[in-house]
């Protein structure tokens, strides 16, 4: 351990040789070397991730000569300080009396902190000053945002221009690093000689109607007016998609680079696929036919493929899944299916099995749960090559899972796991074939995107007899007709889903607990029928129980919360109730739906919800107006964003700072149509890609 220095400061020079970052932050006017490392953890490491610390808001801090005093009016005035004083009544509060340069009187009034700013205002002293105008006795303004002058920057950064106002941290603002901080260093330095290169090429600058490079940074920061600002916003968003679509290509690039090793047989060549298709009660879609065909088509090419497959809830990816597995094992090349959870995987296991029968296909399942002789036995016969399909949770990432011959990896709700965890899995594969699945239908702005390394297949097309499954909204008076309904459904031997948002009572969401509903249920609504509980804290050996009872009929009314959210099927099941629907999202709210219609008789998903948000009613009508979940998707981008869709870890750090998937669409694929285009990069921009986007990604490892 280095000693420390007895002198409670470094010196730049100390702190250079350590940390190169630090070294070239401090050469920066005005940052020294605690400024440089309150910046540091703040993300900020070069003189560009400066330069690119955009404002989170802009204050139109343009003032004409006059202005005329008018209730309710937004303005922004320079003021001079005449007194202070506490004035008392029905609320305290802190007058400030103030003169505009024109003369008039304007009191600026606050109701909280008076203490504080009886000591900034001091008399005489010259701020500028923004906000609503109210009349009360006079002119004022209450609580406004303001910043005092000073002589030597009265008329340059700070007002009479559209000024920019930073992200900011407590720590950040006791080192001066708060709005009027940052303005002063990013001008100075603006000011400077300092030029950063082009990552545009040329042309395209040109073509795309941007600004160059350093044009763009001084308008974000600085902009003489408002149609310089969405100039330079709209380069920068340009810049930064167009950067982030070469770094997928990129990567789309080098998996192509990458041969081949375990070939699966060609179309049509498979003995086990014809076996299925000939046992199954029903004809594949045609969607599902053209999915399994141009699966195996990139199968016969030099390179690994990669497909993301995404389908609407009971579109058959799971099917097409295995389809494409049977041209892998019957070609003694193993496969692995990753699944989100263990509900899901022993579901697809025993999918897998019922369809398979007698077909000599070994087929594995590998859980946490599993006893250590059952998991031990899997892992041996995966090792010697014996196991042909392996269907596992996270379990499978476990260093001691070893393949003989992994040339296909299925990941199933493919945003769910992070981007290391898929690439573990697919370092255990010789070069393996990759198939993401997700029954969230993605736009294709984020599939641009977030996953344009991946070539994507889309089944829309649900399997024929089925039957549109009715969503009503209902109130809580609406109950007693409820379970009217639900217990004929039953009597006509049928079965329910009731589904709540949570498992036990919580002080921070009034919502009823499905501990408490169950009971309730249990014993005085339906106690002539079997009613089960089944959630995620419960025993792996008691949700099994549940889950068996209900998919053999004996259970007739299921209490549940969103455990069976993904991959559940019952096809005599044809009744979900969703308790405080309000409280789900789109996307939950259609998966949760998809549980029920599974089969050929009419189905009902009851949406129960009272008095509820803006967003709350946006999500509820377009669930009931719609059953497609690719249109719900665009809403539902609309309402929450990608981030929360996709969630920030599940879909990769995207490392977009200005742009936005949602409100920038069209400018995402223009970008993307012109990365494919302009493939010669500038090389400050292969470095630039680096840092933005590959660390990006790493940091979710």
């Amino acid at each position: 351990m280095k000693k420390q220095q007895s002198s409670g400061t470094r010196s730049k020079g100390s702190s250079a040789k350590t940390n190169p970052a630090l070294a070239e932050l401090t050469s920066i006017a005005g940052v020294g070397p605690a400024r440089a490392e309150l910046l540091l953890a703040a993300g900020i490491k070069s003189l560009e991730d400066l330069l690119y610390f955009f404002p989170r808001r802009y204050l139109d801090r343009t003032f004409a000569e006059s202005t005329v005093f008018r209730a309710g009016i937004e303005t922004t005035l320079i003021v001079t300080v005449q007194t202070a004083y506490l004035a008392h009544g029905r609320m305290s509060r802190l007058v400030v009396q103030t003169r505009t340069m024109q003369g008039e009187p304007l009191s600026l009034v606050f109701f909280r902190g008076a203490q504080y700013f009886r000591r900034v205002f001091v008399k005489d002293a010259t701020f500028v000053v923004s906000g609503k105008l109210e009349f009360y006795g006079g002119m004022q303004m209450v609580h406004p945002d303001f910043e005092e002058l000073d002589s030597e920057d009265a008329e340059t950064i700070h007002v009479g221009r559209i000024v920019p106002v930073y992200p900011g941290s407590e720590a950040l603002k006791k080192k001066g690093l708060d709005s009027r901080g940052f303005r002063r260093i990013l001008h100075s330095v603006l000011e400077s000689s300092v030029t950063l290169p082009d990552l545009l090429p040329d042309g395209l600058v040109k073509s795309a109607r941007v600004l160059d490079r350093m044009q763009s940074l001084h308008a974000i920061h600085f902009p003489q007016n408002k149609e310089e600002l969405a100039l330079a916003r709209h380069t920068l968003k340009f810049e930064e998609l167009f950067l982030f679509s070469a770094h997928m290509k990129q990567k789309r690039d080098e998996r192509l680079r990458e041969p081949r090793m375990l070939w699966p047989l060609a179309p049509g060549k498979s003995k086990q696929f014809d076996s299925l298709r000939a046992r199954l009660p029903f004809q594949l879609t045609t969607e599902q036919d053209k999915a399994i065909l141009a699966i195996l088509k990139e199968g016969t090419t030099d390179h690994a493929f990669a497909f993301l497959l995404q389908g609407d809830v009971g579109s058959g990816k799971t099917l097409v899944a295995l389809a494409s597995m049977l041209h892998y094992t019957e070609n003694r090349v193993q496969c692995a299916m990753l699944a989100p959870t263990e509900v899901l995987a022993r579901q697809h296991f025993r999918t897998f099995v019922d369809l398979l029968g007698l077909s000599g296909v070994q087929v594995d399942l590998l859980i946490s749960a599993d006893s250590k002789k059952s998991k031990a036995q899997v892992l041996d016969r995966l090792a010697r090559g014996e196991t042909d399909i392996v269907i596992g949770t996270h379990s499978l990432l476990e260093p001691e899972v070893v393949f003989e011959s992994l040339g296909l990896v299925i990941i199933d709700e493919q945003h769910r796991f992070g981007v290391e965890q898929r690439e573990s899995l697919r370092r255990k594969g010789k070069n393996p074939d990759v198939i993401g699945m997700t029954a969230t239908p993605i736009p294709r702005t984020l599939c641009l995107t977030e996953f344009a390394d991946l070539s994507l297949v889309t089944l829309k097309e649900k399997p024929a007899g089925r039957v549109p499954i009715k969503t009503i909204r209902l109130a809580e008076d609406r109950r007693p007709g409820l379970y009217k309904s639900i217990r004929n459904h039953v009597s006509n031997g049928r079965q329910c889903y009731i589904v709540y948002p949570v498992i036990e009572e919580s002080e921070k969401l009034d919502v009823r607990a499905a501990t408490d509903g169950y009971e309730e249920l249990r014993t005085s609504i339906f106690p002539d029928l079997k009613v089960e509980l089944l959630h995620g804290k419960m025993k792996t050996e008691d949700k099994d129980r549940v889950f068996r009872e209900f998919r053999a009929g004996r259970v007739q009314i299921l209490v549940s919360t969103t455990v069976i959210e993904v991959g559940v099927d019952v096809a005599n099941a044809t009744i979900m109730v969703i308790e405080h629907a309000d409280r789900f999202g789109i996307s939950q709210l259609h998966q949760l739906r998809g549980r029920v219609g599974r089969g050929s008789e009419e189905s009902f998903c009851i949406l129960m919800a009272g008095e509820t948000t803006e967003d709350g009613e946006e999500r509820l009508n377009a669930i009931v107006n719609s059953d497609n979940g690719f249109e719900l998707a665009e809403v539902d981008l609309k309402i929450r964003g990608p981030g929360e869709i996709l969630g920030k870890r599940q879909h990769g750090v995207d490392g977009l700072r200005i742009a936005s998937l949602l409100e920038d669409r069209k400018l995402v694929e223009e970008s993307f149509a012109a990365a494919n285009e302009w493939t010669d990069l500038p090389p400050g921009a292969l470095e630039f890609i680096k840092n933005r986007f590959s660390s990006a990604e790493q940091s979710l490892s």
